[in-house]
Protein backbone atom coordinates (compact mmCIF):
# COMPACT_ATOMS: atom_id res chain seq x y z
CA UNK A 1 0.00 0.00 0.00
CA UNK A 2 2.81 2.41 0.44
CA UNK A 3 2.90 2.27 -3.22
CA UNK A 4 -0.12 4.11 -3.29
CA UNK A 5 0.98 7.34 -1.50
CA UNK A 6 3.57 7.12 -3.24
CA UNK A 7 1.96 7.07 -6.75
CA UNK A 8 -0.50 9.58 -4.95
CA UNK A 9 1.92 12.36 -4.28
CA UNK A 10 3.34 11.91 -7.83
CA UNK A 11 0.38 12.62 -9.40
CA UNK A 12 -0.38 15.88 -6.98
CA UNK A 13 3.26 16.92 -7.44
CA UNK A 14 2.19 16.13 -11.60
CA UNK A 15 -0.96 17.90 -11.14
CA UNK A 16 0.12 20.93 -9.92
CA UNK A 17 2.94 21.42 -11.78
CA UNK A 18 0.62 20.62 -15.01
CA UNK A 19 -1.59 23.33 -13.91
CA UNK A 20 1.24 25.64 -13.85
CA UNK A 21 2.55 24.78 -16.94
CA UNK A 22 -1.25 24.87 -18.67
CA UNK A 23 -1.67 28.48 -16.67
CA UNK A 24 1.27 29.82 -18.24
CA UNK A 25 3.16 28.09 -21.03
CA UNK A 26 0.05 26.96 -22.82
CA UNK A 27 -2.19 30.06 -22.51
CA UNK A 28 -2.12 32.15 -25.83
CA UNK A 29 -1.23 28.79 -27.89
CA UNK A 30 -3.80 26.28 -27.25
CA UNK A 31 -7.51 27.79 -28.11
CA UNK A 32 -10.08 28.27 -25.34
CA UNK A 33 -11.16 25.50 -25.68
CA UNK A 34 -8.49 22.69 -25.40
CA UNK A 35 -6.83 25.11 -22.36
CA UNK A 36 -10.49 24.05 -20.89
CA UNK A 37 -9.50 20.14 -21.62
CA UNK A 38 -6.29 20.55 -20.28
CA UNK A 39 -7.59 22.73 -17.06
CA UNK A 40 -10.08 19.63 -16.55
CA UNK A 41 -7.40 16.69 -16.96
CA UNK A 42 -5.13 18.48 -14.24
CA UNK A 43 -8.35 18.83 -11.69
CA UNK A 44 -9.04 14.77 -11.75
CA UNK A 45 -5.42 14.02 -11.43
CA UNK A 46 -5.48 16.28 -8.52
CA UNK A 47 -9.01 14.36 -7.28
CA UNK A 48 -7.49 11.25 -7.66
CA UNK A 49 -4.19 11.81 -6.32
CA UNK A 50 -5.94 12.51 -3.25
CA UNK A 51 -7.99 9.51 -3.67
CA UNK A 52 -4.78 7.12 -3.94
CA UNK A 53 -3.53 8.30 -0.29
CA UNK A 54 -7.04 8.37 1.16
CA UNK A 55 -6.46 4.52 -0.12
CA UNK A 56 -2.94 4.37 1.95
CA UNK A 57 -4.11 5.83 5.03
CA UNK A 58 -7.28 3.61 5.18
CA UNK A 59 -4.99 0.55 4.65
CA UNK A 60 -3.30 1.84 7.42
CA UNK A 61 -5.93 1.40 9.69
CA UNK A 62 -7.89 -1.37 8.73
CA UNK A 63 -6.50 -4.90 7.60
CA UNK A 64 -5.14 -5.16 4.09
CA UNK A 65 -8.13 -5.69 1.40
CA UNK A 66 -7.88 -6.78 -2.10
CA UNK A 67 -10.66 -4.08 -2.62
CA UNK A 68 -8.84 -1.40 -1.15
CA UNK A 69 -6.05 -2.42 -3.44
CA UNK A 70 -7.76 -3.03 -6.36
CA UNK A 71 -9.44 0.25 -6.25
CA UNK A 72 -6.39 1.60 -6.03
CA UNK A 73 -4.74 0.70 -9.31
CA UNK A 74 -8.53 1.22 -10.73
CA UNK A 75 -7.75 5.20 -9.93
CA UNK A 76 -4.01 4.90 -11.16
CA UNK A 77 -5.53 3.20 -14.60
CA UNK A 78 -8.20 6.14 -14.36
CA UNK A 79 -5.57 9.15 -13.91
CA UNK A 80 -3.52 7.62 -16.69
CA UNK A 81 -6.12 6.99 -18.90
CA UNK A 82 -8.94 9.95 -18.36
CA UNK A 83 -6.35 12.68 -17.55
CA UNK A 84 -3.55 11.51 -19.99
CA UNK A 85 -6.16 11.34 -22.94
CA UNK A 86 -7.26 14.83 -22.01
CA UNK A 87 -3.26 16.10 -22.31
CA UNK A 88 -2.48 14.35 -25.20
CA UNK A 89 -5.79 15.51 -26.74
CA UNK A 90 -5.40 18.91 -25.83
CA UNK A 91 -2.19 19.30 -27.24
CA UNK A 92 -2.33 17.39 -30.49
CA UNK A 93 -5.85 18.14 -31.61
CA UNK A 94 -6.11 14.61 -32.38
CA UNK A 95 -9.86 13.88 -31.13
CA UNK A 96 -9.91 10.29 -31.44
CA UNK A 97 -8.27 10.43 -28.83
CA UNK A 98 -11.30 11.58 -26.96
CA UNK A 99 -12.34 8.02 -26.97
CA UNK A 100 -9.94 6.84 -24.36
CA UNK A 101 -11.20 9.58 -21.87
CA UNK A 102 -14.16 7.57 -21.01
CA UNK A 103 -12.06 4.39 -20.30
CA UNK A 104 -10.33 6.37 -17.47
CA UNK A 105 -13.47 7.76 -16.22
CA UNK A 106 -14.66 4.52 -15.77
CA UNK A 107 -12.51 3.24 -14.11
CA UNK A 108 -12.49 6.02 -11.78
CA UNK A 109 -15.85 5.24 -11.42
CA UNK A 110 -14.91 1.53 -10.54
CA UNK A 111 -12.23 2.51 -7.89
CA UNK A 112 -14.89 4.62 -6.42
CA UNK A 113 -17.39 1.68 -6.00
CA UNK A 114 -14.97 -0.64 -4.71
CA UNK A 115 -14.20 1.90 -2.23
CA UNK A 116 -17.60 1.89 -1.09
CA UNK A 117 -18.10 -1.53 -1.26
CA UNK A 118 -14.96 -1.92 1.44
CA UNK A 119 -16.12 1.08 3.61
CA UNK A 120 -19.74 -1.13 4.19
CA UNK A 121 -17.78 -4.54 4.70
CA UNK A 122 -14.67 -3.10 7.04
CA UNK A 123 -15.59 0.08 9.02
Amino acid sequence: MKLFIIFGAINAFLAVGLGAFGAHALEGKLEPKYLEVWKTGVMYQMFHALGLIAICILSGNVSASSLLTTSGWFMLSGIILFSGSLYVLSTSGIKILGAITPLGGVAFLISWVLLIIFAVKHL
